[in-house]
């Protein structure tokens, strides 16, 4: 994939999302998070989310996308998770609680991120944004 529009950073990372190495791919989900507003990098971000090869992928590109602290960044986490296999979900959650849940803060700003997603243009979103929302209210 090439991007004529992007500086040499952000194709630099994207040729890294591709590489045989899991450390490279990680370090490309961090580097990329920021730009998940662009469609071509969302969904090279929504690739490493579901890293078939490795979980530190997975959850370092997640920690990554809810440190953004927006709802660009936990749609791309609740998207992942909609088609996620039980260990990668497992991760997308870890990554979830690491990010967002260690305070009040943290814990009313995942809540209202996941409020407004619960009407998502994609149901699976939404539907996703409502179960987690229903599961982190025994966390307060």
């Amino acid at each position: 994939m090439t991007l004529p529009d992007h500086g040499s950073t952000v194709r630099s990372a994207l040729r890294d999302a591709r590489s045989a190495s899991w450390s490279a791919r990680a370090d490309a989900g961090r580097r990329l998070a920021d730009m998940a507003q662009d469609t071509e990098v969302a969904a090279v971000l929504l690739r490493l989310l579901l890293d078939g090869q490795d979980t530190w992928v997975t959850q370092e590109t997640a920690e990554a996308l809810l440190e953004r602290g927006d709802e660009m960044g936990l749609r791309l986490v609740l998207a992942a998770l909609t088609t996620a296999d039980d260990d990668t979900g497992d991760h997308l959650h870890a990554a979830v609680t690491n990010v967002c849940c260690q305070s009040d803060e943290g814990l009313e700003r995942l809540g209202t991120l996941l409020a407004a997603l619960t009407g998502d243009a994609d149901p699976l979103i939404g539907e996703e944004a409502g179960d987690m929302l229903r599961g982190w209210a025994f966390r307060r």
